[in-house]
């Protein structure tokens, strides 16, 4: 029987396990708990350690509790060292090997989600010899809200000290420090834009992969009101002082209470998502984040960074399926109206909408302006800069059978090539097509090994997207990827 896997970082030796081909470290801490007087502080390094540290079972996350029935099974740990990576390489790798590596960042709103899910385990990619590392950051208010006296964009500083983690620690694992990708599915794919605007991540990572990405670009103006009004219903001052006096549950609680819409009336928590974004997430904040990532990759910043983004068609249908029935009845072009969208833009949309029904085409409105939009202005900021940066767009288009729609969150695994996992058929269906899986998978390992996931890239001319989950009748590429989406941009 092999011995568990035992590698030497500069902090200190990690023991972990072997399952199958894969070496395992989990929970491995990049920086020092955040807690007392680190509380609310840019991450700090962590020390070494003496004799060998366990790496046989998931960190501590900064998701707390238990979330409920979620998409991605994304369990809570309990614990004060959230800081932490989890690390899949070929067994056989050693520090010689210089393999490609596949940095991920989950999603979750930047408000949830955990990496201590098998969802993302790298066991696939390391059998096609690719090192993964799934790190951890600061989430909510804790990781992103405004706080007079502390770092802004903590939960994004967290992210680049992983990367800086992955720089300085990789090789030990078999992994290149010069060959990283780093990529995201929602929250994590905004993460994934916003890195690639923020001067302090350059040159962490030579390749890009954003997922169905939510925009983390929150105004500073915006980043102020909210904490002042989490610090009002607190009674504290909006200071470091003033809120590092709250428990971190209170903290939580608060949090979802400043959440809620100020404006009275039933619409008003729609309107404000779809108008100003996510309350919590990356803010421009001049410094760690100049400028918002859209305009930052516009103006060229990351072009020589290849990258891939793209979309599921459906991403949050789902939700108004429930109410098909009454929504048949919906008068989609008032509503539209109400929810802000002028007269000749709604036109225009209405008249490129594939969808049917007042159900679907109400919910795809929805992952339009929150999730497929984004995708089109990056491919259009990054075609429109000053280089002309290499990207590759994509859809994913298979309607699961379960819900009825190619849903937010439904491509996850097949990136992965981890249909198995617990949780996949409640999304996916009893029988997920393996096909499928090899094909986003193996273009996910093509990209992370040559920088090129093996489709036509986008232009401003050929707007072209792989089209994944088609029905066969339809051409895998598409010739005008994101047309419909275009009058919202």
């Amino acid at each position: 029987m092999d011995a568990a896997p035992l590698v030497v970082t500069s902090k200190g030796r990690v023991r972990g396990f072997r399952r199958g081909g894969t070496a395992v470290f989990l929970g491995i801490p990049f920086a020092q708990a955040p807690v007392k007087a680190l509380r609310f502080a840019a991450p700090v390094a962590v020390d070494p350690w003496e004799g060998e540290r366990d790496a046989t079972a998931y960190g501590a996350t900064a998701q707390r509790g238990d979330t409920g029935i979620t998409l991605i099974p994304e369990p809570s740990v309990p614990g004060e060292s959230t800081l932490n990576v989890n690390v899949f390489a070929p067994f056989e790798a050693t520090p010689d090997t210089a393999l490609p590596v596949l940095v991920w960042i989950h999603g979750g709103g930047f408000v949830s989600g955990s990496p201590a899910s098998r969802w993302y385990d790298g066991d696939a990619f390391a059998r096609d010899g690719v090192v993964t590392v799934v790190v951890s950051y600061r989430l909510g208010f804790d990781g992103f809200g405004h706080i007079e006296g502390a770092p802004a964009n903590r939960g994004l500083r967290d992210q680049i000290a992983a990367l800086e983690w992955v720089r300085d620690e990789i090789r030990a694992f078999g992994g290149d420090p010069a060959r990283v990708t780093v990529a995201g599915q929602s929250a994590g794919g905004g993460s994934v834009l916003a890195l690639l605007a923020s001067p302090a991540a350059s040159g962490l990572f030579a390749g890009a992969m954003a997922l169905s990405p939510a925009l983390g670009a929150v105004a500073a103006p915006a980043a102020r009101r909210f904490a002042e009004r989490l610090a009002t219903l607190a009674g504290v001052r909006p200071d470091r002082e003033g809120l590092a006096a709250l428990p971190e549950e209170l903290l939580l609680d608060l949090q979802r209470q400043a959440q809620k819409p100020e404006r009275r009336f039933s619409r008003a928590g729609l309107t404000a998502l779809l108008d100003d974004g996510l309350p919590l997430g990356p803010v421009v904040d001049g410094d760690l984040l100049p400028r918002s990532p859209l305009d930052a990759l516009a103006g060229g910043a990351s072009a020589g960074i290849p990258l891939v983004v793209g979309a599921t068609d459906d991403e949050f249908t789902m939700l108004t399926a429930r109410a098909r029935g009454v929504l048949a009845l919906a008068p989609v072009p008032l509503v539209l109206a109400a929810l802000g969208l002028g007269r000749s833009r709604r036109r225009a949309y209405l008249a490129r909408s594939r969808r049917r029904g007042g159900a679907a085409r109400l919910g795809g409105y929805l992952s339009d302006r929150v999730i497929r939009s984004v995708v089109l202005r990056a491919a259009r900021a990054r075609a429109g800069g000053p280089d002309g940066a290499a990207t590759w767009v994509y859809r994913f288009a298979w309607p699961s059978p379960s819900i009825g729609f190619s849903c937010h969150c439904l491509d996850v695994p097949f990136w992965f090539d981890h249909l198995d996992a617990e949780g996949v058929s409640a999304i996916a269906g009893d029988a997920p097509p393996r096909d499928l899986a090899a094909q986003l998978h193996g273009a996910a390992v093509a990209f992370v090994r040559h920088g090129d996931p093996g489709w036509p890239a986008w232009d401003a001319t050929a707007r072209r997207a792989r089209v994944f989950g088609a029905p066969a009748s339809t051409a895998t590429v598409d010739p005008d990827a994101y047309l419909d989406v275009a009058p919202l941009v």
